[in-house]
């Protein structure tokens, strides 16, 4: 017996093959069955402790989005509207070099702004919504990970907030980094990656400003900085 069958939807399987009309069958959480249809074959045999009539409708994979800005979102939001609702089943975060770890105390506020000017995302959101309970981009993996998401997401580690824990101001306001300010950011990426970050994100786009104005931390990082943390990635 089958757990779910979802019978006469039109598939669209995502290897590029011409749609056709197909009877799915799931058992265990994993799809044990397809079976392709004619206009006057029968459906597939077998019971199913639930049955979904999907003619006239589509029956696809979920869709990665692999640019969003869940990162202040998703602690508070289970659902992670709207990408949800038009069909995305995992979300990756942390792009365009901004995000919300590591943070130390105090930062948060300047996350926030950095957020709201490069993404247009209303501070007043971020500030009332963000729970934190992190420093750390391990930390922040944590919260998340406890979370009952209706995607799966998962994350990078951004360039803003690596230069800003840091540099301090220095790092914020996009000034050159010494030998030191690359060895610590080094760091925090590679431990980043080992906790589970999916990549790193930086930006060397001008329009991407904070709420001040400044550039996004990293828009005008040397080549020195770039290919260590680069390294460090790797």
């Amino acid at each position: 017996m089958f757990d779910l069958k979802i019978t006469g939807g039109t598939v669209v399987d995502g290897t590029g093959a011409d749609r056709f009309t197909a009877d799915v069958a799931i058992k265990d959480g994993k799809i044990v069955e397809v079976h392709r249809r004619g206009p006057n074959d029968p459906a597939m045999a077998g019971d199913a402790a639930e049955t979904i009539d999907a003619t006239g409708k589509i029956v696809a994979p979920g869709f990665v989005d692999i640019h969003t800005h869940y990162d202040g979102q998703v602690s508070w939001d289970d659902v992670l509207e709207p990408s949800s609702n038009h069909g995305v089943t995992t979300v990756v975060a942390g792009n365009c070099g901004v995000g919300f770890a590591p943070v130390r105390p105090g930062q948060e506020e300047w996350l926030i702004k950095l957020m709201e000017g490069v993404e247009d995302i209303p501070g007043t959101a971020l500030t009332e919504g963000i729970t934190w309970g992190w420093e750390t981009f391990g930390e922040y993996l944590d919260v998340i990970g406890r979370r009952e998401l209706s995607v799966d997401m998962g994350t990078q580690i951004a360039h803003g907030a690596v230069r800003a824990y840091a540099m301090g101001e220095r790092g914020a306001r996009n000034e050159p980094a010494t030998p030191d300010d690359i060895k610590a950011m080094a760091e925090l990426v590679q431990e980043a990656i080992e906790a589970g970050a999916l990549g790193f994100s930086s930006s060397r786009t001008l329009a991407h400003r904070a709420m001040d104005g400044e550039p996004v931390p990293g828009t005008f990082a040397a080549e020195d900085e770039l290919f260590a943390l680069g390294r460090a990635t790797a």
